[in-house]
């Protein structure tokens, strides 16, 4: 089936129109901000999925994720201040990491931008481990090579083997924020989730969780040994000057 044409959506994609917020990851232990995520934003859309999806019927989803992927690049490798060490994450399709050639296209972005490629971590869904793994290990494997770190994005919702965790070239796992919402009060969440931190952990990963919302949920993910949360208890999507202040606020306060 032909891709029904969006004109609106190829010309802010061709003009850059698309707008950038950050969303801070945080260490639960000391409250530290070590990174951020970059999330797509345009007026026609209400979410970043949203805008993904119509993108998707497009045909125009590859080329929407790169101009996402290059901006966050090129803004974040002239933070100053306060913004100068985060680190920061970007979202990858799995179209991006099924096309051949793609993993140097974002090496050649990250040399042009001029950032430290290990300040970038990659996301990538479970859905995009399903397609060809040899290939897509092997692309990953450059990447990290280069120094980016790659995470998992979702983990816990999709439908990948965990054998990917041994077989794929990984550094961190990202804990939906469906299997965090009732870890206080719902017995089998608490479970699963913490089983899953301390499986990273005997794997020598990362942790990072989404949606943290209360100081309950926080006390018991420090507590299994989560390394950052991302969450609007810490802050929610932020654009530059925002972030900015909030940064330069929380060093204030940890001083």
């Amino acid at each position: 089936m032909i891709p029904k044409r969006d004109h609106v959506l190829e010309a802010v994609i061709a003009h850059q129109h698309v707008a950038l917020l950050f969303q801070p990851q945080i260490d639960p232990a000391n409250g530290d901000i070590i990174g951020v995520e970059a999330l797509a934003r345009w007026d026609g859309a209400d979410t970043p999925e949203e805008l993904f999806q119509r993108a998707a019927a497009s045909g125009l989803a590859e080329r929407l994720s790169r101009l996402v992927q290059r901006k966050a690049l090129r803004l974040a490798a002239i933070w100053e201040g306060p913004l100068k060490s985060l680190d920061l994450s970007i979202n990858l399709l799995p179209q991006d990491l099924a096309r051949a050639g793609y993993d140097q296209w974002l090496l050649d972005e990250i040399d042009i931008a001029g950032i430290d490629p290990r300040r970038i971590t990659v996301e990538i869904t479970e859905s995009a481990l399903l397609s060809d793994s040899d290939s897509i290990a092997e692309r990953l494997g450059r990447l990290r090579a280069a120094g980016i770190r790659v995470a998992v994005d979702d983990f816990g919702t999709g439908y990948a083997s965990l054998a990917y965790l041994t077989s794929l070239p990984l550094d961190i796992l990202k804990i939906d924020r469906g299997l965090v919402a009732d870890i206080v009060g719902g017995t089998r969440d608490r479970i699963v989730v913490k089983a899953m931190i301390a499986l990273a952990r005997e794997l020598d990963l990362q942790v990072v969780v989404e949606g943290v919302e209360s100081t309950a949920q926080l006390a018991l993910l420090a507590d299994w040994g989560c390394d950052l949360y991302q969450g609007f208890l810490g802050a929610g999507p932020l654009d530059e000057i925002e972030l900015a202040r909030f940064v330069a606020a929380s060093m204030a306060q940890a001083a």
